[in-house]
């Protein structure tokens, strides 16, 4: 006999999913490791960059099978499975700094752990807007602000924590941020639950079809998703490339202004932009979203990507470190803006039962940013160390532009490829037609 169901409050659920966003989040503050990475086993930049851009891919492409997995299988299977591969990932790559090996690095942090993160970071944000439905632009605003946020708490409490009493043990500092980590997510993921009046995964249509039995594969060859994979493509592409490498840039900033200071003392800089900037980032996901909705999407991605344009120009020859920190800042202000705008963004265009498959094909936008931007960045670090902080604004002002000159092709009409049906009316509306209020992924 089966056991039943626990029913928790609806603010204790927003609450789980926030914490599981905090937890994934942390990945965004890899450039806190990099140079410890570089300076202790010898790896390069450019083979420690591998490292952040393989998490950034395995999680793109996992969040993407995840969507179409999650109204088979439900929250609580997925975010487990996201949990324990996460954690898992800290410790597979703890052995790896133990071994001295780059490639079991790599696939403990890069691809088990990113893949975990991917598997984590869909559940929450769709699971907290099925609790909220009418709240439900603020609700997932506040579940995607943790993941903008969980930087801070690894960058400026908990890694220096783990690194002073370990004495840099980088060995010991991964194997206690996977057991920490598992002790946080794996409770909460455990807890997690749709809403009592939601369509039980059992009862839910198989993977590539949605309620009304169509397929979504004619709506991911359309020239709407093409492009807005684009737009989203090159605004990650050029924050990410900053967010993998933000440390050491303010640390070569900080040490042209003033060569006298100690590598120590830069190292706290460059931790604390980790830690700024990522607030900015998870602050970014809540303002924009909500300006998202008073403005078009595509009005916000316009704003988004021709201010950064002018941003990068600036930090090109900007040497002020306070005025480059700002300025890095805004750029993850508006990388974080992003993110909170395409998921209504896909709402708008694809409608409420396709979002949660669509959406997470569109992630894959992340994952392909998650290898360009890093790797450039780490390339230009090897090769010219002297000229990499020009190359790196300068490359991202041309991929800004380009975003910049495909959003002039979107717009943000619900796309219909075939004539709609009494049935999908009523849904788009919100209602069942057995007569039923309708729920939404």
């Amino acid at each position: 006999m089966a056991k039943p169901d626990i029913h928790i409050p609806r603010a204790m659920t927003a609450f789980l999913c926030t914490i599981l966003q905090i937890c994934f989040g942390t990945v965004y503050a890899w450039s806190f490791f990099q140079t410890l990475l570089v300076r202790q086993l010898g790896w390069s930049f450019t083979e420690t960059a591998w490292a952040f851009s393989i998490a950034i891919f395995s999680l793109g492409t996992s969040a993407t099978w995840a969507g179409a997995m999650l109204p088979r299988l439900g929250p609580r299977k997925l975010a487990v499975a996201g949990s324990i591969m996460f954690s898992g990932g800290y410790l597979i790559a703890s052995l790896a700094l133990h071994l001295d090996i780059l490639a079991l690095f790599y696939l403990g942090y890069g691809v088990v752990g990113g893949a975990g993160i991917g598997l984590g970071y869909v559940t929450p944000v769709a699971t907290a807007a099925k609790w909220f439905p009418d709240r439900k632009g603020r609700v997932t605003g506040i579940v995607v602000m943790g993941f903008g946020v969980g930087a801070f708490l690894l960058s400026k409490i908990l890694a220096p924590f783990l690194v002073l009493r370990t004495e840099e043990d980088l060995t010991l500092v991964f194997l206690w941020l996977g057991v920490v980590f598992a002790c946080i997510l794996l409770p909460a993921s455990a807890l997690l639950r749709d809403p009592p009046n939601a369509v039980s995964p059992a009862a839910r249509t198989p993977h590539g079809a949605t309620a009304s039995g169509d397929s979504v594969m004619p709506y991911l060859r359309s020239s709407e998703f093409i492009l807005m994979w684009i737009v989203f493509f090159f605004n990650i592409a050029a924050g990410i490339s900053i967010i993998s490498f933000q440390s050491e840039l303010l640390q070569e900033v900080w040490g042209l202004a003033d060569p006298s200071i100690e590598p120590a003392t830069l190292a706290e800089y460059g931790a604390t932009l980790i830690a700024v900037s990522s607030l900015c980032n998870g602050v970014g996901r809540l303002f924009w979203g909500l300006l998202s909705d008073r403005i078009s999407r595509v009005s916000i991605f316009r704003i988004l990507l021709a201010s950064q344009m002018i941003v990068f120009g600036i930090l090109m020859t900007e040497r002020n470190p306070w005025i480059f920190s700002a300025l890095v800042c805004y750029v993850l202000l508006c990388f974080g803006g992003g993110f909170a705008t395409m998921p209504s963004f896909v709402l708008d265009v694809f409608g409420s039962e396709k979002m949660s498959t669509i959406y997470g094909a569109i992630l894959t936008a992340w994952a392909a940013a998650g290898i360009t931007g890093p790797l450039y960045v780490g390339y230009l670090k090897d090769e010219y160390p002297d000229r990499a902080v020009i190359y790196c604004f300068l490359i991202g002002i041309l991929m800004l532009g380009l975003g910049y000159v495909f959003s002039y092709l979107l717009n943000d009409d619900r796309i219909r490829l075939h004539r709609p049906t009494l049935e999908s009316t009523l849904r788009q509306f919100g209602i069942s037609p057995h007569g039923r209020e309708a729920t939404t992924d």
